[in-house]
């Protein structure tokens, strides 16, 4: 990475926390403060354009319909189970999405979720996981909760895969860099509550020894 675009990437953790702040202390004047998504798409746009490889747009376009899967199955289960950790990190889970979307329009790519129906999926296999994942989630809170919490880890270890195989693009990488910090913290967010309700939850797809790593880390 160029000495500009680390200037550039402080700017931009700058301007992000001044925007939480201002959030949480309850201004509303979006004239005056970016959004989240508008602080993302200002940094995509300090990166140069690069061509994509083939495996780059695969990787893009399953990620797109990967977290639209997240955020579809928290609504459901918020529905289900009226818990507010599903409330908050759907809404999370749509600013990945939006970020995604932000690549997929750079490059000139086709959509795959550009009906946004809610369960409604183009690749197969996640049609399945979805159809799985809300049946089971709609058995109890605790399974709700596993449900949150496994879906987490596949995004951490799909994320993982294409950083470490697919992935050139400084752009790209940044992104999925930033939706990995995202998938950790709500690992850990559904690891408490299922914590709260006494259940020790144990790694369904992550090694024990990364997602102790995850767990007990107090960064992203």
């Amino acid at each position: 990475m160029t000495q500009n675009m680390k200037v550039m990437k402080n700017i931009w953790i700058i301007l992000l926390g001044t925007a939480l702040i201002a959030t949480s202390c309850g201004d509303s004047s979006d004239d005056i403060m970016p959004s989240e998504n508008d602080l993302i798409t200002i940094e995509i746009d300090t990166f140069p354009d690069e061509p994509l490889s083939e495996f780059e747009k695969d990787a893009l376009l399953f990620m797109r319909e990967e977290e639209k899967l997240a955020c579809d199955v928290y609504d459901f289960l918020y529905i289900q189970w009226s818990a507010q950790s599903f409330d908050n990190i759907s809404s999370s889970e749509q600013s990945h999405m939006d970020a995604i979307l932000t690549l997929i329009d750079k490059y000139g790519l086709d959509d795959p979720a550009v009906d946004n129906i809610s369960g409604s999926f183009i690749n197969e296999d996640l049609q399945v996981l979805y159809d799985d994942l809300t049946e089971t989630g709609s058995l109890s809170k605790e399974d709700a909760f596993k449900v949150g919490a496994a879906i987490e880890e596949i995004d951490i270890v799909d994320l993982q895969r294409e950083l470490d195989t697919t992935i050139d693009n400084e752009d790209v990488k940044f992104v999925f860099e930033n939706l990995m910090k995202g998938s950790r913290n709500h690992l850990r967010a559904f690891v408490k509550n299922l914590k709260n309700l006494g259940v020790v939850y144990t790694p369904q797809y992550l090694t024990q020894q990364l997602f102790d790593e995850i767990i007990n880390s107090d960064t992203e």
